[in-house]
């Protein structure tokens, strides 16, 4: 787990600096140009709280503090009924665990109502259940666009496409016998390509590193090596394919601010944050190899059979 560690503390900083640049220079510059005349920007923090509401909003948060404070309260004594036989608290069979869902219900729910009641803009049962249906209509494009993703996901998942060519782009690599720096190099572009279908970082890490980190190995390249070069493409392209489990939400959020906008928008803002982030991360490792900075905790470059 800290094999790494050191690599990505320091590639922090990269990673602000890339994104901080490609946003200033590149994304905002050419999303003035490119947005539809008629988008709606929504201002952060215009609508200002009455006095009655900053009230409501102030006990709502007492009550979920009191609620945090009465569930450690309960779940702290050795003999808690939400503890597992052995008396831990993380454990699958503990009752913390297994009540989780219900528990997140209560802490979100309690404070809502709490505000909502204080504030006047609950006044009956039927507002509530009112409020429940408004939010719901607001969800309705993300639940039809989340549907049939999952669809296609599920159909893309069962067909093994993505390990055969997983597979098959390893032994490529394999075949090619190249030197330690571009086997390396051929290793993040392969999980970049890979990325585009297989999202999943534990999905490709499961796929790849059967083959990938036993090759390396051979040839002198220690499994730490192999690691942060899959971790660097691992994390740099999932913006910009519409794999990622996460672009339905993301672009309901995007059609509050613009609402002609979908995945060829978000794919097209996102491409050069992957192509910067790709760019700026690779150089921290060969900048970390070529000074022989340990990756992280007992972590080298190389490995002795």
């Amino acid at each position: 787990m800290l094999c790494n560690y050191f690599y990505s503390v320091a590639s922090t900083f990269a990673v602000i600096g890339t994104c901080w640049y490609v946003t200033d220079k590149i994304v905002e510059p050419r999303l003035a140009k490119t947005l539809p005349v008629d988008v709606e920007q929504i201002e952060e923090g215009s609508e200002k709280l009455t006095e009655n509401e900053t009230r409501a909003f102030r006990i709502a948060n007492y009550t979920l503090l009191g609620l945090i404070a009465l569930c450690v309260a309960l779940m702290v004594p050795e003999n808690s009924l939400f503890r597992a036989p052995d008396g831990s608290l993380t454990s699958p069979q503990a009752p913390a665990m297994q009540t989780i869902v219900p528990l997140l219900l209560v802490f979100f729910a309690v404070p809502g109502l709490v505000y909502g009641f204080i504030s006047k803009k609950f006044q009956t049962a039927k507002d509530v259940t009112k409020s429940m249906e408004n939010i719901t209509v607001s969800l309705v494009s993300f639940i039809v666009f989340a549907f049939f993703c999952a669809q296609f996901l599920y159909c893309f998942g069962k067909s093994n496409i993505g390990s055969l060519i997983a597979l098959s782009g390893a032994e490529g690599l394999k075949a090619l016998n190249m030197p330690g720096q571009l086997t390396i190099f051929g290793v993040i572009l392969l999980t970049a390509c890979l990325n585009l279908i297989i999202t999943s970082a534990s999905s490709k890490w499961a796929i790849l590193a059967p083959v990938l980190v036993p090759m390396l190995m051979a040839v002198g390249l220690s499994p730490e090596l192999t690691q942060a070069a899959f971790r660097i493409s691992d994390s740099a392209i999932n913006v910009s394919t519409p794999m990622f489990a996460f672009y339905p939400l993301i672009i309901s959020y995007m059609q509050r601010y613009c609402s002609q906008s979908g995945i060829g928008t978000l794919v097209s803002m996102m491409v050069p944050y992957s192509i910067g982030l790709l760019i700026a991360l690779t150089v921290m490792l060969y900048l970390f190899w070529g000074f022989e900075i340990p990756l992280g905790f007992n972590s080298g470059y190389t490995y002795g059979l």
